[in-house]
Order: C-alpha cells, then sequence, then structure tokens
C-alpha cells in the first residue's frame, strides 16, 4: 500500500512565554526566557525554587465552561486552551466532514497531579466521602483527548499517550501514522503537561535533575553550556491538525509544512539517563531519516530535546554526530528548551511547531544562555541569537524516563 502524504493545516500553544502562535514565536525570536520564580506555591522549603510557569490563566479567556473548569485538571484546560487556536487556525467546517474520519492523539507524561493533591488534601483532612466524583475522569491523561473530542465532533480514533517526555512525539508519530495508512483523514494531535506542583517539584528536586540556580533564574536553562546543572521544569500544550494531503487540498486549506518521517525506539538502559553510546537515539533519528526517504543533506536544521541536563546535552549531541557525520557540523541546532524550559509531555509537541514555524518563516530561534562552550557539546548551537536560515527539511528529538526515543522529520510543503 502507498502510504498517504500527510500535511499540518493548523497549530495552537500555551506555552510560558506565549498565549498563542504570534506570540509564542515572537518570543522565541527575541530569545525571551519564561523562567521565574514560582508562584504557585511557595516553594522556599524545595532546593530548586524555580520554573517556567503559565501566569494569569483564565480559561474563559479561550471559550472554556466555567463548571467544566472546575471539574477538570488544569492540564487537560491547558490542552483545551491550545486545541482551541489549532482547530481554528485549521479551518475545518465539521459539518462538512465525516466525524469517524477526524479523530484526536494525545500525549502527556504525568497528567492531573494538581488535582490528584488537591483531592488527596480533602481525603486526609475530611474523609473519603469528600472526594470528588470527577476525580478519576478529571485527571487521568486520555481524558484530554475526551474532551476535545466531544468540543468538535471528532468520533475516528481516538486515545492517549504516556512516554514521560517523549509522549508528545510519539503521539504526533502514532497520528501520521493512521493518516498514512487511511485509518483517518484529520487528527489532532499533541501533547499537554501542568506538573508544577508541590509533589511533582518535589519528585524531581530529589531525583537530582532540576537546576539549582534560584539566584538567576533567567540563566538556569542553559543547554549545551558547560555551566548547566540540570533542566529547569515548564508547563503548557501544543496541538497541530494532521491531514491527508488530497483531504487539505480539497477544502482548500494552508497548509504549513510536511509531515515526513517518525522514528522510535527503546534504550532498554535506564531508568533516567540516557545509553552511554546514544544507541537508541541513534536508531530513532536514523530510522526518522529512512522513513522520510531523505538524505542526511537535505537536513537543514535540528530541534534538540536539549534539557540542559549534563548527561542529555552530551549523549545527544554524540548521537547527532553519529548520524549526520561531517553533516552535523554544518547543521544548526537549537535548544526551544532553554526559553521554555522542560514541558515534559508537551515538549515534543511544541518544539515541533517551532520546528514548522523555522521552516515557513526561514528563520531558526536561539538557544540562550549559551556562554561558555562545552568541548563535549560543540556543535553550532546557534547561540543567543536567531539567525535566517533556509530550512528544507529538520528534525526534533525528544527524549524520556524510561529510555523513550521519538525523532521526527517535517519538511516544506512542495
Amino acid at each position: 500500500m502507498t502510504k498517504r502524504r500527510v500535511v499540518i493545516t493548523g497549530t495552537g500553544v500555551l506555552t510560558p512565554i506565549g498565549s498563542d502562535i504570534r506570540e509564542f514565536w515572537n518570543s522565541l525570536i527575541e530569545g525571551k526566557n519564561g523562567v521565574g520564580q514560582i508562584t504557585k506555591f511557595d516553594a522556599s522549603e524545595y532546593s530548586t525554587t524555580i520554573a517556567a510557569e503559565i501566569k494569569d490563566f483564565n480559561p474563559e479567556n479561550f471559550g472554556i465552561d466555567p463548571k467544566k473548569a472546575k471539574r477538570l485538571d488544569i492540564f487537560i484546560l491547558y490542552a483545551l486552551a491550545a486545541c482551541r487556536e489549532a482547530f481554528q487556525t485549521s479551518g475545518i467546517e465539521t459539518e462538512k466532514e465525516d466525524p469517524f474520519r477526524m479523530g484526536v492523539v494525545v500525549g502527556s507524561g504525568i497528567g492531573g497531579l494538581q488535582l490528584i493533591e488537591q483531592e488527596k488534601t480533602k481525603l486526609i483532612e475530611r474523609g473519603p466521602r469528600r472526594v470528588s466524583p470527577f476525580l478519576i475522569p478529571g485527571m487521568i491523561i486520555d481524558m484530554v483527548a475526551g474532551e476535545v473530542a466531544m468540543q468538535y465532533g471528532f468520533m475516528g480514533p481516538n486515545y492517549g499517550v504516556v512516554s514521560a517526555c517523549a509522549s508528545s512525539a510519539h503521539a504526533i508519530g502514532d497520528a501520521m501514522r493512521m493518516i498514512q495508512y487511511g485509518d483517518a483523514d484529520v487528527i489532532i494531535t499533541g501533547g499537554s503537561e501542568a506538573s508544577v506542583t508541590q509533589l511533582g517539584l518535589a519528585g524531581f528536586c530529589s531525583a537530582k535533575a532540576l537546576s539549582k540556580r534560584n539566584d538567576e533564574p533567567q540563566k538556569a536553562s542553559r543547554p549545551f553550556d558547560a555551566q548547566r546543572d540540570g533542566f529547569v521544569m515548564g508547563e503548557g500544550a501544543g496541538f497541530l491538525v494532521l491531514e491527508e494531503l488530497e483531504h487539505a487540498k480539497k477544502r482548500g486549506a494552508e497548509i504549513l509544512a510536511e509531515v515526513r518521517g517518525y522514528g522510535a525506539t527503546a534504550d532498554a538502559y535506564h531508568m533516567t539517563a540516557p545509553h552511554p553510546e546514544g544507541a537508541g537515539g541513534i536508531a530513532a533519528m536514523k530510522a526518522a531519516i529512512r522513513d522520510a526517504e531523505l538524505d542526511i543533506s537535505e537536513i537543514d536544521y535540528i530541534n534538540a530535546h536539549g534539557t540542559s541536563t549534563e548527561l542529555n546535552d552530551k549523549i545527544e549531541t554524540m548521537v547527532i554526530k553519529k548520524v549526520l557525520g561531517e553533516r552535523a557540523l554544518e547543521i544548526p541546532v537549537s535548544s526551544t528548551k532553554s526559553m521554555t524550559g522542560h514541558l515534559l509531555g508537551a515538549a515534543g509537541a511544541v518544539e515541533s511547531i517551532a520546528l514548522i514555524k523555522s521552516i515557513k518563516e526561514g528563520i531558526v530561534h536561539p538557544t540562550i544562555n549559551y556562554e561558555n562552550p562545552d568541548p563535549e557539546c560543540d556543535l553550532d548551537y546557534v547561540p543567543n541569537e536567531a539567525r535566517e536560515h533556509k530550512v528544507r527539511a529538520a528534525l526534533t528529538n525528544s527524549l524520556g524516563f524510561g529510555g523513550h526515543n521519538a525523532t521526527l522529520l517535517f519538511s516544506e510543503f512542495k
């Protein structure tokens, strides 16, 4: 069977540096930083007191019913907000579509942690009868897909994907496959995360994964820099509308880019650390390039996983060089996380959207806070300032706790 071509016709975001695509992209190009002291709760007793938060979020501003907002965890509300923009920009008119040919595939690494904490407190302080009947449907990860489907009437494939920080990249890859092989014509896909909570922060602090640069939050997320000391937690959501090419052309949709390749592997090595030889990452990148049927000479940019942790940045650099050889030294590589922090399960989708904008605009955003070169991180990380650069095809990597690797390849539409 010949694979059908899959294009992107809509995008939407909610991030610490922008609550819509325009603001998000302008902030990326300007090198705006979304990291600051945590305001959602008193973090003074934690070893890390900083994060990249969504500020002043009001669900009603995104058309979300206040009654529904009270029942759902905030990670679902973030998703509904970003989905609204993606759906609107796609221009799809659902009344003209077969609802069973439209699906939703959504990723999240952790899900409804805030609601769990809230209801656990009720359980301890007031007993089991006071726990909300909406606890379970309000916090489970697949409920994002369910809520989006109910919002827009999409009755095709519908489920959640959980693979830690690779979740939304896997969701996009799965959605692409289903369209390629005829299971759907349109799929809203992406991810959402809202884990900047007391328990979430405590867990990552205990794992010693976070930056402790509390006195300089704006400089804390510094991917590939020799003085990096851990990642910064972020939150938000990113969604894309994927569509079969002929379906998009028939309705006159604006095509933003094409999703061409997908690779997914496991390190089978360690709970949190990447494989020391980058075996899984190498295989995922090669698989995505092979799937896209492109030559490495056609790849012009890489949006890296780039977490600002010692091991990830070093290993990812090695992986890129092993896959692309001498070409790796010629390709700009940047980390969106230097500005947004690490959006965990939403990172792959938000970073895919940043990559798509680079294809459309001919600009690659910088890796900010890159000040001290690391001999083991020796690629072109687009330090501190955006750069005009023609992007024909580009890769984005997502790596998750548990050894999950996902690579997506996007290209300009021709």
